[in-house]
């Protein structure tokens, strides 16, 4: 199901990324190519089918997602859990810190021999 879910959601992406770069900013876009004033569709209607597919290919983009959230717990739940669950399950107490002593016993210095 989530596959199939998936899948929708790329399928609508792609379709929504070509409804956008076929319309233009400033009104003209696809309806901007026919300047014929004969044609069956006029340059009005051209930009309301534009508009009308962005804002329906947005929100089926939107309902899907959310159904993908709605269907993936599910589907995970059988499966035995997310990863991140698995991961801090794994986790070991971290070693100890290395103690060093506080105060150190005073070392001889050897006398520089080095002249110039």
């Amino acid at each position: 199901m989530i596959t199939l879910i998936t899948i929708l959601i790329v399928a609508v992406c792609i379709f929504l990324t070509f409804i956008v770069l076929v319309q233009n900013s400033k009104g003209g876009g696809l309806a901007a190519n026919f300047s014929a004033s004969n044609q069956i569709m006029g340059v009005r209607k051209t930009a309301d089918f534009l508009e009308k597919a962005t804002w329906t290919l947005a929100g089926s983009l939107v309902f899907l997602c959310i159904l993908s959230a709605l269907v993936l717990p599910a589907s995970s739940s059988r499966g035995g859990g997310s990863i991140l669950d698995s991961d801090f399950e794994n986790i070991s107490e971290p070693a100890p810190l290395p103690t060093f002593p506080t105060s150190f016993p005073m070392m001889p210095t050897e006398p520089d021999n080095t002249t110039d």
